[in-house]
């Protein structure tokens, strides 16, 4: 996310908008109320279809052209919370806000895509201490963790028949997790 955010007012006239996004390299401007909340979005398409009218006379405003209510994501949401969001809108990027709608950032698809950039070796270890130390008791088994391009390799032995599913569903859920494999073994105690 990107917590310098260029935004217009719901007065600003057609000509700030454009050069703030030409200036910036920016395609939106979410429209901020007086105290910060997210009003609306104005798109370069948004400009283009009042720019065939050619108004130069200042009178059309981000009020008039913005898309209100703006799609916004919370700034606690998950990557692929907002991914789906930005999916199903076609948006290119997402205000994000705090839980009383005030701007604190935009993601783009740029920023979203970035987690898959992430270190082999910090999934393994996310996937190492975050699940497999509290979902696997040492009493319970031992599972492995190898993780090569965003690829999650699990292997090991438990005693209850739940946990390979459990984990590999949980280690999917881990920022920068292409897929995960599970060849888990399951061990039951003989009583």
């Amino acid at each position: 996310m990107t917590h310098a955010v260029i935004a217009v007012g719901p007065d600003a006239p057609i000509r700030e908008m454009v050069e703030s996004m030409r200036q910036w390299r920016i395609s939106a401007l979410p429209v901020l109320m007086g105290d910060g909340r997210v009003a609306g979005v104005v798109s370069e398409a948004d400009l283009l279809v009042k720019a065939q009218g050619d108004d130069t006379s200042g009178a059309v405003t981000a009020r008039q052209l913005m898309t209100a209510p703006a799609m916004t994501v919370s700034a606690d949401a998950t990557v692929a919370g907002a991914a789906r969001l930005m999916a199903r809108g076609h948006l290119k990027r997402l205000p994000v806000v705090d839980g009383e709608g005030h701007l604190v950032g935009v993601v783009s698809r740029g920023d979203l895509l970035k987690i898959y950039l992430r270190p082999d070796a910090d999934i393994a270890e996310e996937v190492r201490s975050e699940l497999v130390a509290q979902l696997v008791p040492v009493a319970s088994g031992t599972v492995h963790v190898h993780v090569e391009d965003g690829l999650v390799t699990l292997t090991g032995t438990v005693s209850d028949t739940s946990l390979p599913d459990v984990l590999a569903r949980a280690a999917r859920a881990v920022p920068g997790v292409v897929n995960v494999e599970a060849d888990i073994d399951v061990d039951m105690p003989v009583h």
